[in-house]
């Protein structure tokens, strides 16, 4: 912190109560769900201030408590910046330190909503089946200490029970992760996870408890240490936890809250439906979906961002390609949307020059991410007879890419969970055709009947040995020659 420049503090006015606590107080909730959440009081009124739980890490609550956990948004249009303070956070509880004062928190009469946005991972589920990971050692660890969980599912079951005991209603569990059909998902690890404990517990979730599905979108990068100083220049204030993001923001949720108790987001543009489906199929294929296949091409090709990959002509047509030949053609758009322009404004968003978002940071866990953004199309594809070339080399561009070396012949710092064991797979094999056999035989992410589908088997061989030998760019251009 600059020596002559004041810290960020808290405006003055008083904090509401308490009525919902986060899990994973990362960048993406503060630049989307809390800034919603301060608007709807502000609308509307109502005890909806936000406790956010860390699951590891101090590090967040240590650069937002010296500012009473106040913190700049900056909006990043094409046009210029934008900042305002955010005030909306009470506090912040890490969960390694003190587990029990977490679970406290969460089964505090006046907390109505339990949100979470943990990364696909943070689900200990099997991204192929939707299932609780048994065997995951998190859950393991949980099961045997009660009082002392450590993954967000753990903390979601042991608080409910405590609820429970209390003689206290639920929480309703919102989950803001990109999972198709968040709300079932998440539903489904929790009560088979409480089944473990007890089947009345597990009941009285099932009976009483919400889970309503969301749909999420907005482009925040990671912030980095020149926002910060560049911030702290404009504002003469010192920010040590800014967040950045696009203008564009959307969350669809289904309205379905124990005892209707939530904030009035319908005030502040959040959309509020029956069913989040169609909106997360659209979200999760065309923007995630191709966001995946950029990263992991763009990557291989030396581009940094998704700016300058999609500025580059031979992506940019690629990215239309996928929109236009193999993600629109099997989706179902919402009622009033049309694809045509949605991915339009993909493309917009995608380019604008303001945004720095990493294909590194986007590459990160796609052993979680690959089955809802790519292979459910690309499975979908197969049975109506659709091409699935361009996916197909989005998957083998991953492949290459968990492997640990880039087309410069320089090692990738690859962050994903089975990180390890991909790697080991791929070391192990010694031609194109052995390294995608032993990939797709990993269960957790391929289904057996995709893994052994011979036009995706072929397919994936073939770009892989062509990224091998002349590069994704030259790749990408013979696709589209």
């Amino acid at each position: 912190m600059p020596a002559d420049t004041p810290r960020l503090t808290r405006p003055d006015g008083q904090k509401p109560k308490t009525g919902i606590i986060h899990l994973g107080l990362g960048a993406f909730y503060r630049a989307h769900g809390a800034i919603y959440i301060q608007e709807a009081m502000q609308a509307s009124g109502g005890d909806w201030g936000i406790i956010g739980v860390s699951l590891m890490r101090p590090d967040q609550r240590d650069a937002l408590a010296p500012q009473d956990f106040a913190y700049t948004a900056v909006e990043m249009g094409p046009k210029g910046e934008t900042a305002r303070v955010i005030d909306v956070l009470n506090g912040v509880l890490v969960a390694r330190e003190n587990p029990q004062a977490v679970l406290d928190a969460m089964a505090a009469a006046s907390v109505k909503i339990v949100s979470l946005t943990v990364t696909e991972k943070g689900y200990c589920h099997e991204p192929s089946s939707g299932r609780l990971n048994r065997n995951h050692p998190d859950i393991v660890h949980d099961l045997a200490h009660a009082e002392q969980p450590t993954s967000a599912i753990g903390f979601l079951v042991r608080a409910l029970e405590k609820r429970k005991s209390a003689g206290l209603p639920p929480f309703t569990v919102l989950c803001c992760d990109n999972l198709p059909e968040n709300g079932r998902v998440v539903r489904g690890v929790v009560l088979e996870f409480a089944e473990l404990i007890s089947a009345e517990l597990k009941d009285w979730i099932a009976a009483q408890g919400a889970f309503p599905s969301t749909m999420v979108d907005r482009i925040v990068p990671a912030t980095k240490p020149e926002d910060i100083t560049a911030l702290s220049a404009k504002t003469g204030f010192y920010d040590a936890s800014p967040v950045m993001h696009e203008p564009f923001r959307q969350w669809v949720v289904e309205d379905t809250f124990v005892h209707g108790a939530r904030p009035d987001l319908g005030a502040v543009g959040v959309q509020l439906v029956d069913n989040v489906t169609p909106f997360e199929h659209m979200k999760l294929r065309c923007l995630n979906g191709t966001h995946s296949s950029l990263a992991y091409l763009g990557y291989l090709a030396g581009h940094e961002t998704i700016a300058d990959t999609v500025a580059d002509p031979v992506f940019a047509t690629f990215c239309k390609a996928l929109w236009d030949q193999e993600i629109t053609p099997g989706l179902h758009a919402p009622q009033g949307v049309s694809l045509a322009d949605y991915t339009r404004a993909l493309f917009e968003r995608y380019s604008n020059p303001a945004i720095r978002h990493r294909t590194w940071q986007i590459a990160m866990d796609g052993s979680q991410k690959l089955p809802q953004r790519i292979l459910g199309t690309i499975a979908e594809n197969l049975a109506a007879n659709r091409s699935i070339k361009g996916l197909a080399l989005a998957v083998a561009a991953w492949m290459r890419y968990v492997g640990g070396v880039d087309e410069k012949g320089e090692v990738i710092d690859v962050r994903d969970p089975l990180a390890a064991r991909l790697k080991s797979l791929s070391d192990a094999a010694a031609t194109p055709r052995e390294k995608v056999e032993a990939l797709l035989a990993v269960r957790e992410i391929f289904p057996a009947s995709l893994a052994q589908n011979t036009a995706f088997t072929s397919a994936l061989i073939e770009n892989y040995s062509r990224l091998a030998t002349q590069g994704a760019r030259k790749t990408i251009e013979e696709l589209q020659a």
